[in-house]
């Protein structure tokens, strides 16, 4: 799980082989539906036209998934939209009849038949789309941000278009909204017991860390895009590093005290979280102190001085940091060094080295402020999730009415019965 949606790639159902892949985007693993009988256990319960609208989006779902590995977004996206469109109708106008009488299965991508969860209750339906439409969108970001061929630059470094950059921002955004929404409109309809019996990756306090290590991320491209552009500054370089790092401390800490943190997803996600914390940390102190060496006086300089050395040494720890997060089960490949952390491995080392040789002395004079780490600056948070609802309900009414779905509930009651009595005599 974690990042790596991408770690289990699946290219048709002939062809299923277990490749680990370069990952960017920290992304979800897919779950995808299990074929039920829809249609027997819903006869005369819901119209039969909705009943078998239901089977086909979710039959067309698992097939497209099962066969692509999940890479059809577009397709994928279509079906999972217009089936929570067909759920959304189903809730809003209270078809509770429908509630109990079905199982709604679904199975990690990759592991055949078995089900890993299963419930009759809409809400959980609805939240397993939304989950899955997250899972896209985050697979979508991550494919933006792994160029089909690095030689295009012509020194093997990659290469990765303004354009893709700003499309995977929206998509992190998306997902983020997802999620935010995910947290406060359908967890909230869930009891303890329900709750407690979700997969981790479902949990709430996973999901808002989703939600807000997804919009770090999508400052992480935003400081890219800066580094870039001629145009940006180097105080916009400083506050989007100092906003990443708020980011992160803030997944951190929604994390740090779930308990499913020891295990699966959520602790491979706090290692990805703990790496990326402390890449934008070394970055933050980096600019610091370029912005702070630009004053006249002394402290500056021993100040800035203190910030590069920093930013050094988190460097350092956060390529241990990078292992520690591909090494936890399941095993992804490092990704090579790439945007603003490319420029950085190679400035970073650099300029501290430099600065310290030249203010040296001042060093020496000023030992206090070696003892402890400058202040970051506090900014407030530029990128918010998208806002997300449900879509407009469908006319799931115009298949027959009441009496007649009664007779047919009744006919098929009596077949089971039937069929009960059968296996007895049997």
């Amino acid at each position: 799980m974690g990042c790596a949606t991408s770690a289990y790639a699946v290219v048709g159902r002939k062809n299923k082989k277990r490749i680990i892949q370069e990952s960017v985007v920290f992304v979800l693993q897919f779950r995808v539906p299990v074929q039920s009988d829809l249609q027997r256990h819903l006869k005369g319960v819901a119209p039969k036209a909705t009943v078998d609208r239901l089977t086909c989006l979710r039959n067309q779902i698992q097939l497209v998934a099962e066969d692509t590995g999940g890479s059809a977004v577009s397709e994928l996206r279509t079906a999972l939209e217009e089936y929570l469109s067909l759920l959304t109708s189903l809730v809003k106008k209270k078809n509770d009849g429908m509630e109990g009488c079905v199982e709604f299965k679904w199975t990690t991508l990759g592991d055949g038949r078995r089900a890993e969860i299963c419930f009759t209750n809409l809400w959980m339906e609805i939240l397993t789309v939304i989950h899955m439409m997250t899972a896209l969108a985050l697979t979508e970001a991550n494919s933006l941000m792994i160029p089909k061929d690095c030689s295009d630059s012509g020194n093997g470094v990659r290469v990765v278009s303004s354009d893709c950059r700003r499309d995977a921002v929206d998509l992190l955004l998306k997902a983020s909204g997802y999620l935010e929404f995910c947290v406060r409109e359908i967890l909230t309809r869930f009891p303890p017991e329900i709750k407690t019996k979700l997969p981790d990756d479902m949990q709430e306090s996973v999901m808002q860390t989703l939600s807000i290590q997804a919009l770090g991320q999508g400052t992480e491209i935003q400081l890219g895009l800066a580094v870039d552009s001629q145009k940006a500054t180097l105080s916009v370089k400083r506050r989007l590093a100092c906003e990443q790092v708020i980011y992160f401390t803030q997944a951190y800490h929604c994390l740090s005290d779930c308990e499913a943190v020891s295990h699966g997803c959520a602790k491979k996600l706090l290692r990805f979280i703990y790496w990326k914390f402390l890449e934008a940390k070394a970055a933050a102190y980096y600019y610091h102190g370029l912005v702070t060496d630009k004053g006249t006086e002394p402290s500056c300089h021993v100040i800035a001085v203190c910030c590069f050395l920093a930013a050094a040494e988190i460097l350092g720890e956060s390529k241990k940091a990078c292992f520690s997060f591909c090494l936890a089960p399941p095993v992804t490949r490092a990704p090579p060094m790439w945007g603003v952390m490319k420029h950085l491995s190679q400035k970073i080392p650099e300029v501290a080295f430099r600065k310290s040789q030249t203010y040296g002395y001042l060093l020496e004079e000023e030992e206090k402020a070696m003892q402890c780490l400058p202040e970051l600056p506090d900014f407030q948070l530029s990128l918010r999730p998208d806002e997300f609802e449900l879509p407009e309900m469908e006319d799931v009414s115009s298949a027959g009415n009441q009496t007649h779905l009664l007779r047919e509930h009744l006919d098929n009651s009596s077949e089971i019965d039937d069929d009960d009595d059968a296996d007895l005599d049997r």
